[in-house]
Formats: C-alpha cells, structure tokens, sequence
C-alpha cells in the first residue's frame, strides 16, 4: 500500500521510530545539527513541533535509511528492482483531481499573505549563504512538448517573496528553463512540491529516462494506479493533489542574484555564483501542514538514501541489458551515489567483468570507481567487497583505467580538458572531466575457487537470541 506523507509517519509512529521535538528550536542551524547526529546515531524520523519564529512544524527523516524507502516503496530487497523497472516500462498515466477541494490546496496564499520567512526554512550550517528549502520537488514543463518533469533542486531563501536556485543545465528543469529563455520568454513556471506522498520523491533521481517520459505517469507505474493531480491556482503546472505545500514560483531570465553555497550531496561546500531570480505567485497547504525539510551535506543523508535505490535500479536495467546474468549492484551512498559502484555476476565468458566495468562507466552515472565480483560476494557489504578486492584481484592486471571521462560538474576533483581558446562558460558544467578506475575482483573465468573458511550449514540451526529464526 502507497501512503502519503502522514499514512507514512503513522506508520514510522507504529514501530517507535518517530521523536517529537516539542521545545522551542532555532531554525539556524540547531536544526541542522539535530539532523546531522540523527543520521549518524538513530536515523528517526523527527517531528520539530516548535520552531523559533516560524507558524508551521518540520518534519524530517522521512528518507534517512534504506529501510524507510522500501517502505515508502512497498518493496522489499527482493523485489525493489523489478518493481521500479516495471513501473518505468509500464507508465499509467496521471488523472486530475475530482473533489471539491484538493488537500494541497485546503488554504491558499497569495500578494500580501505570501511570506517565506514563516516557513521553518532551515540554514543548515553556518557556511550556507542562508536558509535553503532542500526537500521539494519541482515540477515544470518542457515549453516544446508540455511533457512533466520532477526533481529535486535547492532554493535558497532570499526576502519573503523571492527564491534563488540553482538547476544544472543538463537536468531538466534546467533545459526547460533554457528552451523557455532560448524562444524568447521572459520566464518560466514551475511549482515546489513539499511533502508529497513518499514514494514520489525516488523519481526525482532517475536516470537513463527519455527526456519525453513523463515521470507522474512512471509514478503512476510504480503505485498500479493514476496519481492523482491538481492544477495549481497562477502558474500553468499540475501537481499531487495529497501533498502537504505547494509553492508556485516563475523563474526570471531578467534576474539574478548571488546564491549559495550550500553544502552539497559531495560533502563539499559549492561556491556562491549569480543566478536566476524565482518570484513566488502563490503558496497552498493543507489545514495544519507538515513542512519537510531534508538535510544534505556529507554523505550519508537523506539526500544519499533518496537516490540509491533509484539509481541502482536504473543502472541495473540499463546493463542487465547487455550482461543478463548481473546479479546485484550497490551504487554506494559514501560516494554520494554517483562515484562508486560494485556490481556482482557470473562470467559466462573469459573478460566479461572488464566488459561490464566498461559499460558501467560509459552510463550517465559517470562512476569513477566500478568494481566486478562474483555472486558469492555481498554488494552492500564493504568488507565483503573489500576481501574479494584484497585477495581476488591483482593490481595492474585487472584494473582498469580510463583518462578524460566526462564528470560531474559538483565534484572539487573533477577538473576541464586543454582547450584551444576560451572555453564557452555557458556550457563549462558540461566539459567538467575526470579519470574512471575499474577492478576485477572477480576469482577468475574458468578458474576453481580456493577453499573459503566460513562455517558452512548455519541454515540448520536456530538462534533466536542473535535473530536468527
């Protein structure tokens, strides 16, 4: 069963995994560093009941383990990747809403009403250059075809009426904006979605997805049934109609002002630069809203766990294409899931491994390290992987390195290629490289495996107190 954003908590609340903060919190940064000890030590969910200065709760943890995103996902290890494939090859187009007043738009907000300092808006550290809305998912429109894109992008709170963002230009909502500009407009609309049902948030990540897909229509695939939209009241944009915020925003072309830094998804601060100005149209919410906020930084956040499993699966399909008898993958959170990827299979012919190694560079991860094991070897386990690359690999041999690869452009190690001339700096984040590194950490094709020392037969028995039922 999908559940929307208070079905979810309820059931966080069920299995004790929910704190309620009820004393009073400052919003910079005491919050910040509540959900950075959290990540590390209990990974709850919390609920700030209180926050200095602001009119409405915060709630955050909703995607700090693998654990809760199975859940959001109705999923299970088993089963999460066939789940998400189907639901990218069997798109169910979205429906609009038919009732009397949609939940997101139980109070509406405009002019004089529209004030984004009472939102509990955090600065997450004292180097960000100001409060950031990190947890909503923008929706815009492609102004050629009007096709639907969500992503996670940042918004850095400037007065109370106006926004800075930042998109890169290869994401969509970064080319729709682009196209928008490029015909001649002066601005674009979009809306942030703040506190969707959970689920929605693992398609802001996705990638290998034609630039013609519709992601309400692939969530549509993912719940078995239609999501439910709503037109937004003064921009051109549908979104969930069960969500807890929607702000509606309007890009300016005409407009800019510094924005930044922010700690991002790297770990590393990214520096302040000019961008385009958001003017905010309109605010909805539900009766009593829960605001989500979601911290980003050094892995592992929230941020990480909300595209692991995504982009695993994306990665999986794309080479479980090429290579069917990939058996598991593990694009690790640590490298800010992206950097580092283990891939475990069987080798039905002699290289195989380093063919995979191949392709899994050449996908639109851009991975910098990719290691092959074999099947006996658990992907999610790093002392597993490590073991297998201590005693099954041999430098040189089976490694395999690839200079000038493209990168991404938020990486501080990535660097640009001699050019002749200046470079376009437009399109710099586009040119940004970087060198790949493969291991083989494969037994070998063909070759007997050496005996393991492990305790074999610990099926047969029984050891409730250490959970093994």
């Amino acid at each position: 069963m999908t559940m929307n954003l208070r079905e979810f908590i309820a059931a966080c609340e069920a299995k004790g995994d929910v704190i309620h903060v009820t004393r009073e919190v400052e919003c910079t940064p005491e919050i910040g560093y509540a959900l950075a000890r959290n990540n590390k030590k209990n990974a709850n969910v919390i609920i700030f009941e209180n926050v200095k200065g602001k009119d409405y709760p915060a709630v955050a943890g909703i995607f700090n383990n693998r654990e809760k995103a199975l859940m959001a996902m109705d999923a299970t290890e088993a089963n999460v990747y066939d789940k998400f494939i189907a639901s990218l090859s069997n798109p169910v187009p979205p429906v609009m809403f038919t009732g009397d007043v949609a939940p997101c738009q139980e109070v509406v907000l405009t002019g004089d009403d529209i004030d984004l300092t009472k939102l509990p808006i955090p600065q997450f550290s004292q180097l960000d250059g100001g409060p950031f809305c990190t947890a909503g998912l923008t929706v815009s429109k492609d102004p050629e075809t009007g096709v639907a894109d969500i992503g996670h992008y940042r918004y850095q709170v400037h007065d109370a009426k106006n926004f800075g963002y930042m998109a890169q230009p290869f994401h969509r909502f970064g080319k729709n904006c682009i196209k928008a500009k490029n015909m001649g407009k002066k601005s674009w609309q979009a809306a942030i979605v703040i506190g969707a049902a959970p689920v929605t948030g693992f398609f802001g990540p996705l990638i290998g997805v034609p630039e013609t897909a519709d992601d309400f229509a692939l969530m549509g695939g993912m719940l078995g049934k239609p999501m439910e939209l709503v037109k937004c009241k003064t921009v051109d944009v549908e979104v969930p109609a069960d969500a807890e915020f929607i702000i509606e925003i309007e890009v300016d072309f005409e407009e800019t002002k510094m924005e930044g830094p922010l700690g991002e998804f790297t770990g590393y601060m990214t520096p302040a630069s000019p961008k385009w100005v958001s003017h905010v149209k309109c605010i909805t919410h539900r009766k009593d809203p829960l605001f989500q906020i979601l911290l980003t930084g050094k892995p592992v956040t929230e941020n990480h766990i909300l595209k692991n499993i995504p982009m695993e699966a994306s990665m999986f399909k794309a080479l479980k294409a090429q290579f069917p008898t990939i058996k598991d993958i593990n694009v690790l959170p640590a490298g800010g899931c992206q950097t580092e990827v283990v891939i475990s299979m069987v080798q039905r012919n002699y290289g195989d491994a380093r063919s995979v190694i191949l392709a899994a560079m050449s996908t639109d991860l851009r991975p910098k390290y990719v290691v092959v094991v074999d099947p006996d070897i658990d992907v999610h386990d790093l002392n597993d992987v490590a073991w297998a690359i201590a005693y099954r690999s041999v430098p040189g041999r089976d490694t395999i390195l690839v200079e000038n690869v493209p990168s991404s452009p938020l990486d501080p190690s990535s660097y640009l290629p001699p050019m002749k001339g200046e470079p376009d700096w437009d399109k710099i984040s586009k040119i940004r490289i970087n060198g790949s590194i493969g291991i083989d950490a494969t037994f070998g094709f063909g070759m007997e495996h050496e005996q393991i020392a492990e305790v074999v037969g610990w099926q047969d028995y029984k050891f409730p107190e250490i959970g093994v039922e």
